[in-house]
C-alpha cells in the first residue's frame, strides 16, 4: 500500500491494577515505577527512528497513564513533553461494572457475565460497558482518517482493534491478540513488527 502512513503504537506502561490483574478500563489509574521504566525503554527504542518521527503526529488517549507514558517517551526523544494531541476515541474499552474487580474474583462476583463472555468474547458487553465490537467500530473510524505517520500511546484493547483494522484481520480474533507494555508496535501498510 504506497503512501500508507506508518503507525508507531505504544501501550501505556504498567499500573498497579495491571500488575494485580484488576480490570481498569476507563478508570484513570496512574503508572507505577515498572510502567515508567517501560515508557523509558520504549522511548529509547523509538529514538532509532529520529529524526524522521520528530515530524510525525503524536497522539494519546486522554487517560493519565497514557499521557504520562507519552511525556516520558517524548522526553527520551528530546522533544517537548507537551507536543502531542489527545484523542478521546483512543480511550480504552469500558468494562462497565467490571472495572475495579480482580480477574480472579469474577467467577464469584459475576458468573453469568463470565459465561456469556466465553460464548462470544468479541460481541459480549459487560453491564454499563462496551464490547470489542463497539471498540473496533470506534477505533476503525478514527484510524480511517489517519493521513500522516503517527506515534500513538493508548491501551491494550485499542492496540488489538487497530491491528485488526490496519492488517485486515478477522475482528473475531481481536480479544486473543497480545498487547505487551514493554514493546513498540510498528504498523506499516499491511505489515507489523515489534520493536
Amino acid at each position: 500500500m504506497p503512501d500508507t502512513p506508518t503507525i508507531y503504537f505504544i501501550r501505556h506502561g504498567e499500573t498497579d491494577w495491571n500488575r494485580d490483574r484488576r480490570y481498569q478500563g476507563q478508570r484513570d489509574i496512574p503508572l507505577n515505577d515498572t510502567g515508567r521504566a517501560q515508557a523509558h525503554r520504549n522511548g529509547a527504542a523509538l529514538s532509532a527512528f529520529l529524526p524522521a518521527i520528530a515530524d510525525a503526529d503524536f497522539v494519546a488517549s486522554p487517560l493519565g497513564r497514557t499521557r504520562e507514558t507519552m511525556e516520558i517517551i517524548r522526553a527520551a526523544l528530546g522533544l517537548a513533553h507537551d507536543g502531542y494531541t489527545v484523542e478521546p476515541k483512543l480511550v480504552e474499552l469500558s468494562y462497565g461494572l467490571w472495572e475495579g474487580t480482580l480477574q480472579d474474583d469474577l467467577a464469584r462476583t459475576d458468573p453469568e457475565g463470565v459465561a456469556a463472555r466465553r460464548t462470544d468474547t468479541y460481541r459480549w458487553r459487560p453491564s454499563g460497558g462496551e464490547s470489542y465490537a463497539d471498540l473496533f467500530a470506534r477505533v476503525s473510524g478514527w484510524a480511517s482518517g489517519v493521513a500522516r505517520d503517527c506515534v500513538i500511546v493508548s491501551h491494550g484493547g485499542v492496540s488489538r482493534c487497530l491491528r485488526a483494522h490496519v492488517l485486515g484481520l478477522d475482528p473475531e480474533l481481536i480479544p486473543e491478540l497480545e498487547s505487551p507494555q514493554d514493546r513498540v508496535l510498528i504498523l506499516s501498510g499491511r505489515s507489523m513488527r515489534w520493536l
